[in-house]
């Protein structure tokens, strides 16, 4: 199965859980998916989806020097993002406990 696509239709979701418990930079929350077990992301489409989520009014940004080179943005979950977050998640437990039950072999009595 090819997880591009799945991941496509996850990534705002996956990026929101990210952020749940501490804010990041763009890198830093790539590293964290990655870590997570979503080793296919992309850089791109991490940035891109995190802009999208802050121009939908669920992120808020801040910017931190870096003694390592440039200014970082710091992105952080507002309370427009921690209810999507919620209602999201809510929508993705459904329809992976669904996916979980069609693809368990059934018993047949």
């Amino acid at each position: 199965m090819d997880t591009t696509q799945l991941l496509k239709g996850v990534l705002d979701l996956a990026c929101l859980a990210a952020l749940r418990d501490e804010d990041g930079y763009g890198y830093d929350i790539l590293r964290r998916l990655r870590t997570a077990g979503l080793t296919e992301v992309g850089d791109a489409s991490v940035y891109g989806t995190l802009r999208r989520l802050f121009n939908a009014g669920l992120l808020t940004t801040y910017v931190v020097p870096s003694d390592e080179g440039p200014h970082r943005k710091y992105y952080a979950l507002n309370p427009a993002g921690r209810a999507e977050l919620q209602r999201s998640g809510k929508t993705w437990h459904g329809f992976a406990s669904t996916m979980d039950d069609l693809l368990r072999e059934r018993e047949t009595a």
